[in-house]
This record gives C-alpha cells, structure tokens and sequence, in this order.
C-alpha cells in the first residue's frame, strides 16, 4: 500500500545540500515526490511509497545530510500521484 506525506523541515537545512542529498535518498529507498526550498529558511517535502520506505525517508530527514543541523521535522498526510522524486524551484 502506497502512503503520501508532506514534511516541513526546519532549522539549518538550506545551503547544505538537503534538496540534493535528498533526491539521493529518495532514489534509494524507492519513494517518488518533491523537495523545495522555502522563503522562511525551512525545506519542504513531499514523500510517496509502501510505508517502510516512507518511513525511511522521514527518519533520514529528522537529521538530513552532514551539515545540516535539523531542529524539528513536521509531518502531515497527503495527497497526490507522483512519478519520480524531483528538486523543484516551485510549484
């Protein structure tokens, strides 16, 4: 069963590499969605697959790449059909 959530990610998470490493983690646990970056500092999130690997996903970005410092992650359901994971500039 695939499940969708929507992640909010805040602290030190923008010029790190998140969107990137990301993308990478995303390709490696299987999961399709988005990832941008945010006016208020945060990255924001979309994450789509069988529940392992969402759940995989959402505990990689609770500490994101090396030198991002996560200060909290929010997490809600969503919605949506996605078809690979991508970087995006907006939507």
């Amino acid at each position: 069963m695939k499940i969708t959530k929507h992640l909010t990610i805040h602290g030190r998470v923008q010029g790190v590499f998140f969107r990137e490493s990301m993308c990478r983690k995303a390709r490696e646990f299987g999961v399709t969605g988005w990832v941008r970056n945010c006016g208020d500092g945060s990255v924001e999130a979309v994450v789509q697959g069988a529940s392992e690997a969402v759940a995989a996903m959402l505990a990689w970005a609770q500490k994101g790449p090396e030198r991002a410092r996560v200060e909290h992650t929010e997490t809600s359901d969503a919605n949506g059909d996605y078809v690979g994971f991508q970087r995006v500039d907006s939507l």
